[in-house]
């Protein structure tokens, strides 16, 4: 179970699509964090990396050692 508080406007918008739709609103909000969740995941998980002060390889290293270079 979630509970989120919406803006009047967003939540409008849900309701509206919902009744053209016949769809619930629970559907739309679920479909909508299942779209972005990914790339909220990479953000801050890069974000992550970057100050964890990790070496990192450039694409000519992941090349090379894949097997990948020419």
């Amino acid at each position: 179970m979630l509970s989120i508080e919406l803006s009047q406007d967003i939540e409008k918008r849900l309701n509206d699509l919902s009744k053209q739709t016949g769809k619930t609103t629970d559907f739309y909000v679920r479909e909508a964090i299942i779209e972005h969740l990914e790339d909220l995941e990479d953000y801050y998980l890069a974000e992550l990396r970057l100050k964890s002060n990790v070496p990192s390889i450039n694409i000519e290293q992941v090349e090379k050692e894949l097997g990948l270079a020419n």
